[in-house]
């Protein structure tokens, strides 16, 4: 079998926006949006519409919009978490979307952890449930065919511990009940995981449930946060648990910036770096689309907005060499700084007065290129 069909989606400018400080310009948002746009991510989510009160760092949201332009292509979608928040991204759409291609619109969902969920947006549990029979009307009015259900925080709580697969499959079969009351068939269900608590291993078993349970539900959405560094595992165990007929759509940010207020682990929880992320799946075979060239520009751009290094790995090291031309000098000096890791993108320059301990230059016959070196390049050696 082969793997699933695979949708990206990069956060960067709305969950990572929203942890970072509430100054950052506008105009670096924009020059961060356009280059983003130029990578070749087909979705990417340009901020919330939400209250400054709980999240100021999207208080300028309206004129991000206004001075924005738009990629032929590429999904934008925003985050509204309320009517109040849906009625002002009307004004933008487009090019705003609802949502992605292929993804159910309506969709049933509840937090797992009442406390969160009253910390995120000052809701409850109940409230969300309450909820459901508005959205299914609308389904029935719009004349819906199918339907998504999901979990947040699904599969634990920093404020009241881990919830097993015995309580998330319950809570998605009252919520599957309440669309096979309607008549509106399930193909989708989503989880989402803010405080970071999945595991590889509990993500195949909630996987393999959701199939053996309802096998009409194709469409699977994975959020996973990223404080205790089981995000990108976690992905790689769906990818290798789904098959052809499925798709996955997973959710990034370019440098694994992100994180909740309201969970208690700050920037700390993050999300999966996108370069690491489309860097695994480009060597799995899974072509994404995206010039890792300019995505690695996007992440440097980035830490020079933050004035911090991000997370990420693959635009410190550099993605896997495979030709001859991306295969490093084997007569470079010592590399020990992340600066001097860039050569893999700057060049020769990026180690320059860097440290040349050997005695002769390093000849092999595994780099016939190396053979006919009589001298290296700069001779500079450690004291």
């Amino acid at each position: 079998m082969g793997y699933p069909k695979v949708t990206y989606k990069e956060e960067a400018l709305r969950e990572g926006m929203q942890i970072e400080d509430a100054s950052i310009p506008v105009a670096d948002k924009l020059r961060l949006l356009d280059a983003l746009s130029e990578t070749g991510l087909k979705n990417i989510v340009v901020g919330s519409f939400v209250s400054p009160r709980y999240t100021p760092q999207m208080a300028k949201i309206d004129e991000l919009m206004a001075d924005f332009t738009p990629r032929p292509g590429v999904n934008y979608t925003a985050l509204a978490l309320n009517e109040r928040g849906k009625e002002r991204a009307k004004q933008y759409s487009p090019p705003l979307t609802a949502n992605e291609d292929g993804k159910p619109f309506a969709n049933l969902g509840c937090h797992l952890c009442d406390v969160f969920v009253r910390r995120n947006a000052n809701r409850s549990q109940e409230d969300e449930i309450s909820a459901w029979e508005s959205i299914v009307r609308g389904a029935i009015e719009r004349g819906d065919k199918t339907a998504g259900i999901s979990l947040n925080a699904a599969w634990g709580s920093n404020f009241v511990g881990p919830f097993s697969l015995d309580v998330r499959m319950a809570m998605l079969k009252r919520q599957h009940t309440v669309w096979d009351e309607a008549g509106i068939q399930v193909t989708a269900v989503s989880f989402a995981d803010p405080m970071s608590w999945t595991m590889p291993h509990e993500l195949k078993a909630q996987l393999r449930a959701i199939k053996d349970r309802w096998p009409d539900i194709h469409d699977f959405g994975l959020h996973l946060h990223n404080a205790r560094g089981m995000a990108i595992v976690s992905a790689y165990s769906a990818l290798e648990t789904l098959d052809e007929t499925d798709t996955l759509r997973l959710d990034g940010s370019i440098g694994g910036i992100g994180g909740c207020p309201y969970c208690g682990n700050g920037r700390a929880t993050g999300l999966m770096p996108t370069e690491d992320v489309l860097h695994m799946l480009e060597e799995m075979g899974i072509d994404t689309g995206v010039d890792m060239d300019k995505l690695i520009d996007c992440v440097w751009m980035l830490e020079e907005i933050l004035g911090r290094t991000t997370m990420g790995h693959v635009s410190k090291a550099g993605p896997r060499p495979h030709t001859s031309e991306e295969f490093y000098d084997p007569n470079a000096p010592f590399v020990e700084t992340f600066d001097q890791a860039k050569h893999f993108k700057l060049g020769p320059e990026a180690y320059e007065g860097g440290i040349y301990p050997w005695r002769e230059p390093i000849r092999s016959h595994q780099r016939p290129d190396t053979l006919n070196i009589v001298d290296f390049p700069r001779k500079v050696t450690r004291a």
